[in-house]
C-alpha cells in the first residue's frame, strides 16, 4: 500500500490564531496534493516560548480536547486525512506536557503522545515548562497505516525509535523545533544540521521504518535570546534514502509517497530486528555501567 505523507515547514508567530490559520492552509494544500497523513511542527501555535523561563507562557497551554484539537478534528474529517497536531497540553494545575495528538481521518481522536525526553539547554528551557511524558512509546493503526510519533529531543534517542517500531509503527513522525544559536552557527551550524538528519536516517535504517521530520523556520528573537530555526524538514525510507526535503528558510509542505510494503522488504533483507540479542541488553535500563 502506497501512502503519500506530508510534513509542514512553517514560520510561527506570536499570534496563535494566525498560526492556526496558516497550519490549516498548509494541511489543505497537502491534502489537495494527495497526502493522507500530515504532520505539523512542534508547538506550532506560538513562537518557541522555551527560549526563556517565564510563567506568563503557561497561558499558552490548553486542554485536550481543546480549541486547537476541535479545529483540527473538523479539518481532518472534512479533508479525510490523518493529522499529527502538536499541542502545549494543560493536564492539570502545575502539570503541563509537550504533546502530539493523532487525529483520524474521520475526525476522531486516535491518541496522544507526550514527549518523553525533555531538554534543558541554553534557550531550550523545556524542563521549566514540561512534565516528562508518562504514556510511553506508542503506535497507532490508523486508516492510512501504522504510525508512531516522537517529539524533537526524542529524535536523538535510538531507544525511543526502537520501542516505537516494536509497538508496530511503520512510519515515525518527529514534529520538531530545532535551530541554530546565531553565535554558534558559523562554527558548528553545518555539523549540527548534518548530525540531526543523520541520526534520524539511522533510526529509519535500524528499525526498517519510514521517518518524517517537520521543523519550523525563521529567526525568533527577543527576551531570552534568539534562535534561527533551520527547517530542513524531510522524509526518508527504511534504507535512509531521502524521498523529499526542504531548505533552511522557506515555508513549504514536503510530500512523499511511502510504499508501506517496503517495511517488510527492508526488515527481511536487513533483519536487524530478527538478530537482536534481547538476552544481553539488560544494561540499557541502567543510567551508566561502572
Amino acid at each position: 500500500m502506497t501512502v503519500p505523507i506530508a510534513v509542514v515547514q512553517m514560520k510561527c508567530s506570536a499570534n496563535p490564531q494566525r498560526n492556526l490559520q496558516q497550519a490549516a492552509a498548509a494541511v489543505r494544500d497537502a491534502a489537495a496534493r494527495g497526502a493522507r497523513i500530515v504532520c505539523l511542527p512542534e508547538l506550532f501555535m506560538s513562537e518557541y516560548f522555551c527560549r526563556q523561563e517565564n510563567h506568563d507562557h503557561f497561558r499558552l497551554a490548553e486542554e485536550i480536547p481543546g480549541p486547537t484539537t476541535h479545529h483540527m478534528r473538523a479539518l481532518a474529517a472534512e479533508l479525510k486525512v490523518v493529522l499529527i497536531v502538536p499541542v502545549f497540553e494543560r493536564r492539570a494545575p502545575g502539570i503541563y506536557h509537550n504533546t502530539a495528538v493523532i487525529i483520524e481521518a474521520d475526525g476522531s481522536l486516535a491518541g496522544r503522545y507526550r514527549k518523553m525526553h525533555v531538554p534543558d539547554d541554553p534557550q531550550f528551557h523545556e524542563k521549566f515548562y514540561f512534565t516528562p511524558g508518562d504514556l510511553g512509546f506508542c503506535a497507532w493503526e490508523t486508516s492510512a497505516g501504522a504510525l508512531g510519533v516522537l517529539i524533537c529531543w526524542d529524535q536523538w534517542y535510538p531507544e525511543a525509535a526502537r520501542l516505537t517500531a516494536l509497538k508496530g509503527a511503520r512510519i515515525i513522525f518527529y514534529p520538531t523545533a530545532i535551530g541554530w544559536l546565531p553565535h554558534e552557527k558559523a562554527e558548528y551550524g553545518a555539523a549540527q544540521h548534518d548530525a540531526w538528519q543523520t541520526i534520524q536516517r539511522s533510526h529509519a535504517i535500524a528499525n526498517g521504518v519510514f521517518v518524517a521530520a517537520a521543523n519550523r523556520v525563521g529567526m525568533e528573537a527577543g527576551q531570552g535570546g534568539a534562535i534561527e530555526f533551520w527547517g530542513g524538514s524531510f522524509i526518508c525510507d527504511p534504507w535512509g534514502q531521502i524521498l523529499g526535503s526542504a531548505g533552511h528558510s522557506e515555508e513549504t509542505v514536503v510530500i512523499a509517497p511511502c510504499e508501506l510494503d517496503d517495511v517488510e522488504k527492508a526488515r527481511t533483507h536487513w533483519p536487524f530486528l530478527r538478530d537482536r540479542r534481547t538476552d544481553a541488553y539488560g544494561g540499557l535500563i541502567q543510567r551508566y555501567l561502572d
